[in-house]
């Protein structure tokens, strides 16, 4: 008994110091989750923004500019993988891994050849420790991510896309990141980027027609300066909204961990006393016995 209570206390206290942990890790992501929002929520309007003047001068000046067309001179396409960079966050790199290998089977069942480029630690050890190569990676600040990452990111896709085949082109550039919908809700999703889709909507009846543009000094030129500009906003808002989806993740897992330990060390603590009350019981019985024994 005596050894059952020491083994008990053990765990509690190594309980109570993953609770310090779990809770100490909730309260660093509901600090920055704020933010995090905050910057994706700022992201977003710019990426729309200019995704409508590309798709305008794309529209309005019918140019066969080669970041609007489909190649047909190699079927690799570029996978980008944005996951975290530490677990602790629940099924959050999970779900968007298992994303990423349902888009990589779709595209080989399509006849395509995908090659990955991947950011966050997690995702660079799931796919080194299946053997997976990777053209580039990227780590550091998934939390808190950085316009030069973006930038980097978004240079290095956009060589890839204009590169010949010789050099490793590839013919489409998809993204697979976690968008945030919600404090409670994160949805892995897949965009692709390039080639860029351009459909001509339809004006719903009572609102103006579509405007139409003038471009100088050509579209040619206006759109060699857009595209990149575009890639660039598109990267960027991702790695915010992931950021934004891991922090909530972390939050929650974090919060329900924490939970988790407090039940954890109550149910330690009543066995813990339920071995002492027995010890202390086997104790009297053996003095008892021993009394009788000496008064028989």
């Amino acid at each position: 008994m005596a050894g059952s209570q020491r083994i008990y206390k053990q765990r509690i206290r190594s309980t109570q110091t993953l609770k310090k942990v779990f809770r100490a890790m909730e309260l660093i992501a509901a600090s920055r989750i704020g933010r995090a929002r905050a910057q994706a929520e700022s992201a977003a309007p710019f990426s729309r923004a200019i995704t409508q003047a590309v798709s305008a001068v794309a529209t309005h000046a019918q140019v066969d500019h080669p970041l609007t067309s489909e190649r047909k001179d190699t079927n690799r396409v570029a996978v980008l993988v944005v996951t975290a960079d530490r677990g602790m966050a629940g099924a959050y790199n999970a779900s968007l891994l298992r994303e990423a290998e349902r888009l990589q089977a779709r595209l080989i069942d399509e006849g395509k050849e995908p090659v990955l480029y991947v950011a966050g630690r997690r995702g660079v050890g799931f796919f080194h420790f299946r053997s997976r190569p990777m053209v580039k990676t990227w780590t550091g600040n998934s939390d808190a991510p950085q316009l030069e990452t973006a930038r980097d990111i978004a240079e290095e896709l956009l060589r890839a896309f204009r590169a010949p085949v010789s050099d490793g082109g590839v013919s489409e550039i998809h993204i697979v990141y976690t968008r945030f919908l919600s404090m409670v809700r994160q949805e892995p999703r897949v965009v692709r980027i390039l080639p860029l889709e351009v459909v001509e909507g339809v004006v719903p009846p009572g609102e103006d027609p579509l405007p139409l543009y003038e471009f100088e000094p050509s579209p040619e030129v206006v759109l060699d300066a857009l595209l990149p500009q575009y890639i660039l906003a598109r990267i960027f808002t991702a790695l915010h909204q992931a950021a934004a989806s891991e922090l909530a993740s972390r939050q929650r897992a974090m919060h329900t961990a924490t939970d988790n330990a407090e039940d954890l060390i109550r149910t330690y603590t009543r066995l813990a006393n339920t071995a002492r009350q027995a010890e202390i019981t086997q104790e009297i019985s053996e003095i008892v016995s021993g009394a009788d024994a000496l008064a028989g």
